[in-house]
């Protein structure tokens, strides 16, 4: 088999699996929620942030261990890091992995895009989670959502 190609996994010619992909944006997801940077994560987990970049990015396989040490740092459970796969790759590589309910996956799908990945929402939703006092936060979902189109019934 040539080198950098893996059989089962969509691997060719260097590129990046779409799985190794998709672990690396939840890696990201989860740290960026936190408010953790790559250098912090890397320092956690006896590495560089270069190394850290490469996983989020899908460039550098994340091994099984690597795996436990990061739903240890990032304090979220292993299956986390493939809910939310896309059904694109769940069937190309193997029945509902990843398909797991979640309380954003109805949501993803309404979007159909990479909203709930951008920095702008990651940075609004931690800065919502900063607001101590829980009435106030509620005022605040009350006010975004009454200033969105009105939901379908």
């Amino acid at each position: 088999m040539p080198r950098g190609e893996v059989v089962g996994t969509g691997e060719r010619e260097g590129r990046p699996s779409p799985i190794d992909v998709h672990v690396g944006s939840r890696i990201r997801l989860r740290r960026t929620l936190l408010g953790m940077s790559q250098e912090r994560l890397g320092e956690a987990l006896g590495l560089t942030f270069q190394q850290v970049q490469k996983y989020e990015r899908g460039v550098n396989r994340v091994g099984a261990s690597r795996l436990f040490d990061l739903s240890r740092v990032l304090d979220v459970p292993i299956s986390f890091f493939f809910d939310d796969m896309p059904d694109s790759l769940t069937s190309t590589f193997g029945g509902q992995l990843g398909r797991r309910a979640s309380p954003f996956s109805d949501t993803q799908d309404a979007f159909g895009d990479d909203t709930l990945n951008r920095r702008e929402t990651l940075e609004l939703v931690r800065a919502y989670y900063r607001i101590t006092d829980p009435a106030v936060r509620k005022r605040v979902f009350d006010l975004i959502k009454s200033m969105g189109p009105a939901e379908p019934s």
